[in-house]
């Protein structure tokens, strides 16, 4: 049996042995309503409330700013829907950019829909945002901007921070979705001037099925869910309370672990470019070297770019596990990717990215056997591609 190679982390990560521990009790004996006011619900209660400080340590935020959501995506929702419908539709105008999350992208779509006018920022062809252009597009009735942390196709970095602080002297709210940032990059809410930012556990080593939103104090929302009024009536349904464990507890080896392992999966990554450097001169790093998540490489091969299908199925039976972009379009695989197209790359080219993300169980013994069979998997495509490319 060939040992499985797992390079897709920015689809999802793994479940860490120390997050499933803590989790455990919660999958067996202990089983209480965190709403119930005897022992077994007082108990669950704090758990929660211990997820919920976890949680807001890595993004030094208050723990009273933070909402638990199912997932980034309805993190993403209550952000978007929530501010927009606290207006009326003509009266909301809200601002993202073209290389953001379907779970952006699509609620921007619902609420244009709606009435509610909706500007989408260019990116360069580093993939990242210029702030000027956010300058230029805020209106008197601009009352979201939401421009994700960095990037899940590409890895882009983007200038967070100088963004909210033009949203801000402009009197408007900043979002970001950093479902792929959190863990990875250091972020604080309070230093960084952000409004809401959604976080999903199982981009960091948590479980599936969990998300937060925060929050900042005096941000009014409407609820997406309603019922019984948890999470300060703004998610109603009781709590999935192993799940909260399980994201408090990767929260927090998350925070103490996040520098040196940046440093270990830079090193990685850059090896990996060196490498194919040398061997495979056709290959290009797709986006900024260096303003990227740690261990996120997105590559093309020049003139095989019709082949990453092929290419990643070539890896799979090799046992290496890859993705050609981002795992929530991966129905729409046969389709250019609109983070590419928005970059410039023509409709051949934005077909063709091949993505290898790095995470914390990954280590040099991984990266060797990658750069062992994929020169020779890239080289195996090029009779076809080129036979492709003439008709």
């Amino acid at each position: 049996m060939i040992d499985r190679i797992y390079l897709d982390n920015a689809a999802t990560t793994p479940l860490d042995p120390i997050v499933a521990e803590a989790m455990q009790p919660w999958l067996e004996g202990r089983f209480g309503n965190p709403s119930s006011l005897h022992a077994s619900g007082r108990l669950a209660r704090e758990a929660v409330e211990q997820a919920r400080h976890q949680v807001a340590a890595l993004l030094n935020a208050d723990p009273g700013e933070l909402v638990f959501t199912g997932s980034g995506t309805e993190a993403d929702n209550l952000a978007l829907v929530g501010v927009a419908e606290s207006f009326a539709p003509g009266d909301c105008h809200l601002v993202t950019s073209r290389i953001e999350h379907p779970a952006v992208l699509s609620t921007c779509s619902y609420l244009a829909r709606r009435g509610v006018e909706v500007t989408f920022l260019p990116v360069g062809a580093d993939g990242i945002v210029d702030p000027a252009a956010l300058q230029g597009s805020l209106r008197q009735t601009t009352r979201l901007v939401s421009v994700m942390a960095a990037n899940n196709v590409t890895g882009a970095v983007q200038p967070i921070t100088e963004l909210a602080r033009i949203a801000h002297e402009h009197g408007t709210l900043f979002h970001t979705d950093a479902v792929q940032a959190v863990g990875k990059l250091p972020l604080d809410v309070l230093a960084q001037s952000i409004d809401l930012l959604s976080l999903s556990a199982h981009k960091l080593n948590g479980p599936q099925g969990v998300g937060a939103l925060f929050l900042r104090k005096g941000v009014e929302l409407e609820p997406l869910v309603h019922g019984g009024g948890q999470e300060r009536g703004l998610r109603s349904g009781t709590e999935n309370v192993s799940g909260l464990v399980g994201l408090g507890r990767a929260a927090e080896l998350a925070r103490v672990t996040l520098a040196e392992e940046n440093a270990r999966l830079v090193l990685l990554a850059e090896r990996i470019l060196t490498d194919l450097a040398s061997r495979l001169p056709h290959a290009y790093l797709i986006g900024d070297r260096y303003r990227r998540l740690p261990g996120h490489l997105c590559l093309g091969f020049q003139g095989q770019e019709g082949e990453a299908i092929r290419l990643l199925l070539t890896l799979d039976d090799l046992g290496i596990a890859v993705s050609t972009g981002s795992a929530c379009s991966a129905q729409h695989a046969g389709e250019p990717s609109s983070v590419l197209v928005a970059m410039g790359f023509d409709p051949v080219r934005a077909r063709g990215s091949l993505r290898i993300t790095l995470g914390r169980f990954n280590n040099d013994a991984d990266v060797c056997r990658l750069l062992e069979v994929l020169p020779e998997a890239v080289e195996s495509l090029r009779p076809i591609t080129s036979h492709l490319a003439m008709t």
